[in-house]
């Protein structure tokens, strides 16, 4: 969440940044002021309360030593009096506070200043462009075509088994997936510095809280409960993605500062209850209920979180790179970066099948969003306690990159080559129809 201390020293500034994300978020602001006064003035007036109540019982004990026992009475009932005010004025704080912070958890984060101003995905920024578009004496087949013609993705019993948006991958499908994620653990693991984690793939709803999925997003997500206990959902959820578990390791802790930086990478499977929209773009891989992802998460000190985001972004461009696949990096604008972020990067892989870019790779700096609201910490050398960056990064996501790699390396004969980077983890050059 953001800091309050910002948002009552700055008001208008959280507003405008704010107004830029073309959401009118900034409404909030008002509401949030009021209820933080209305907690303050209520604490400010416990506090005067308290002095009255200890100088009065001061004075009881002296005419009490006095014998003045009519007036000790009568200041005995006032110091009553005044105890039943501060627990009304000590309730009142506690329901301004509640409602200050319920409004603070819908707030997303301020963009950067470095982040272009828009409204949609047609005002993102293009960064960069890797390799050229794959070149084709036929016409390239699409990923559903491959998938059926090779055996890799049974569509019809994927649906079968667990409705529209899940997928049954088989035979050389399922090692070929296998090996995309082998693959990208051992590249960032060797390579890039990260340790991988493999965590749960349920969390409770202050991880979702966290990393701010909670509660804006709430309807999105699967909750899931033991056999027919319906009375228990809302305490487990399926995780979206890996960034919910592996962000959250160190909430609530005061790390030391020689402790950062941390890299964590982890494969899951990701749950997506907001998927299944009907149209052509949910046909086959694009949009799916589940899928596969290998994450990236720092955990930095504030004054790297930039350069260190683009060291992630490089990270996640190395795997599409080794994999000779052409893509673009685009920079989201204000209105339409994530929830929790402060700057977003998308690598975007282009599907020849499609005829289309696919995003593959989101890479976020959140800045302390984050970590404020985990409660994570650390000590600097100095002794001051601070929030750090959390950064988090797609590398990358499947199954688009399933979708991309196939797509890119089919042939006229209907049979799919492998990169030679996955080829000692499939343990073949090509998928052949059999």
């Amino acid at each position: 969440m953001l800091d309050i201390k910002l948002i009552r020293e700055k008001p208008d500034f959280v507003r405008q940044r704010l107004a830029t994300r073309g959401a009118g978020d900034e409404k909030l602001i008002d509401g949030i002021l009021q209820s933080d006064n209305a907690r303050r003035k209520a604490l400010a007036e416990v506090e005067n309360l308290k002095a009255t109540r200890n100088r009065i019982s001061k004075e009881i004990g002296t005419f009490m030593g006095q014998k003045k026992l009519a007036e000790a009475e009568a200041m005995k009932a006032e110091t009553k009096t005044l105890g039943d005010q501060i627990t009304a004025l000590d309730a009142e704080a506690k329901m301004s506070e509640s409602t200050r912070d319920e409004l603070m958890l819908r707030l997303p984060n301020l963009p950067h200043e470095s982040v272009a101003l828009g409204r949609t995905a047609e005002d993102n920024p293009l960064v960069r462009v890797h390799g050229e578009k794959p070149n084709f004496a036929f016409k390239p087949k699409s990923h559903v075509e491959l998938c059926d013609s090779l055996k890799l993705v049974d569509f019809a019993r994927g649906t079968k088994l667990s409705g529209s948006g899940f997928l049954l991958y088989t035979n050389w499908g399922a090692k070929l997936e296998r090996a995309l994620i082998q693959y990208m653990l051992d590249l960032h693991t060797t390579q890039h510095g990260y340790t991988e984690v493999s965590p749960p793939y349920m969390v409770n709803e202050n991880c979702l809280v966290g990393v701010g999925q909670f509660p804006k997003f709430k309807d999105q997500y699967y909750g899931v409960a033991e056999g027919d206990k319906v009375e228990e959902l809302g305490k487990l959820y399926l995780i979206p993605t890996a960034e919910t578990p592996v962000a959250n390791i160190h909430r609530e802790e005061l790390l030391a500062e020689k402790q950062l930086p941390i890299f964590y990478c982890a494969y899951t499977p990701c749950f997506r209850g907001e998927a299944g929209a009907s149209g052509l773009g949910t046909r086959g891989m694009i949009r799916v209920h589940q899928f596969d992802k290998v994450e990236l998460i720092k955990i930095v000190k504030p004054e790297d979180g930039y350069a260190e985001q683009e060291k992630m972004v490089a990270n996640a461009e190395r795997v599409l790179q080794s994999l000779g696949l052409h893509y673009r990096v685009i920079s989201l604008c204000t209105g339409d970066m994530g929830f929790g972020s402060a700057k977003t990067y998308d690598i975007e892989v282009w599907a020849a099948g499609q005829g289309s870019y696919l995003e593959v790779s989101s890479v976020s700096n959140c800045e302390d969003f984050q970590s404020r609201r985990m409660n994570m910490r650390f000590k600097t050398e100095a002794g001051e306690n601070r929030f750090p960056h959390i950064l988090n990064g797609s590398g990358t996501a499947l199954a688009r990159l399933f979708v991309a790699l196939l797509e890119t390396y089919q042939q006229a004969d209907g049979s799919v080559l492998i990169p030679e980077p996955l080829q000692k983890y499939l343990g073949s050059s090509q998928i052949k129809a059999s």
